[in-house]
């Protein structure tokens, strides 16, 4: 069984979806019962929009509870260290063009580039996993080859 790597933050918003999708579940069937007492399921469209509705929101209370039950809460409060691991902010300086970045690395399900977290598993985290401050690396990205150096590496 493959752990999901996760901070504190990324499980405690798995849970709290979890129980919003648990909570919508009693609601889900009151509209899949009006809509059966409008007649022929045949030509029912919204007790099959309702079933739909039902069935996204059964598969994905099961791809969170997965997801909970393989958990490897990481807390990088807890982390040191000049080397870049799971829950590290890293600043990386492009060397081509001077323009600085910074990534939280976070597990897949918490991953969102707009907010500056990118998954332990993308191309750019498994480039810098493991480097320090002075480190240069090279990332192949849809773009082409891009030459970053490790600016700063820092857990909070």
């Amino acid at each position: 069984m493959e752990r999901v790597p996760m901070t504190p933050e990324g499980h405690a918003a798995l849970t709290a979806e979890l129980n919003a999708l648990k909570a919508e579940r009693p609601k889900i069937s009151q509209e899949i019962g009006i809509a059966r007492d409008h007649g022929d399921l045949k030509e029912n469209a919204e007790y099959h929009a309702a079933k739909d509705k039902q069935g996204m929101c059964e598969a994905r209370i099961a791809e969170i509870e997965d997801k909970l039950a393989r958990a490897e809460v990481i807390d990088p409060a807890t982390l040191s260290g000049n080397r870049v691991k799971f829950g590290a902010f890293v600043e990386l300086e492009d060397v081509d063009n001077g323009k600085v970045v910074t990534y939280r690395l976070v597990g897949p399900e918490e991953s969102d580039l707009k907010q500056g977290k990118i998954s332990i598993t993308s191309p750019v985290a498994r480039a810098i996993v493991g480097k320090e401050v002075g480190d240069e690396v090279q990332v192949e990205t849809p773009g082409g080859v891009r030459n970053y150096e490790v600016s700063d590496v820092r857990w909070s």
